[in-house]
């Protein structure tokens, strides 16, 4: 079995929960939200993001401003729509349940040794 295809398959499922947190705290911009996941040691490439940003935009869970830019062209700001807001809430309501449970299981697991 190969342990980073499982390692990857892990932050994946977490990816879209932990990218609608940083743009709920105010607008962000994706190289902002890349920086702020690498520095939590979640990395994300650009190739990963813009999709998953368009995505959730076309679901209707992100709005985004252009901002005009003095060192360049006009940049994207995303921020959450009130669906989105929803959606994040049962998201983190969802994460708390399986932190629980895994706990739960794994310490289960590690008494039992």
């Amino acid at each position: 079995m190969d342990i980073e295809n499982s390692k990857a398959q892990i932050k994946k499922g977490i990816l879209e929960y932990c990218i609608l947190s940083i743009i709920s705290r105010g607008e962000a911009y994706a190289s902002d939200i890349i920086e702020e996941m690498k520095s939590a040691k979640l990395l994300v490439v650009e190739g990963t993001l813009y999709p998953l940003l368009s995505r959730l935009k076309n679901d209707g869970l992100l709005h985004y401003n252009w901002v005009e830019s003095k060192s360049g062209p006009p940049r994207k700001y995303y921020q959450l729509s009130e669906e989105g807001a929803q959606f994040l809430k049962e998201l983190a309501t969802t994460w708390q349940e399986l932190v629980i449970a895994v706990n739960l299981i794994t310490n289960e697991n590690n008494k039992n040794k």
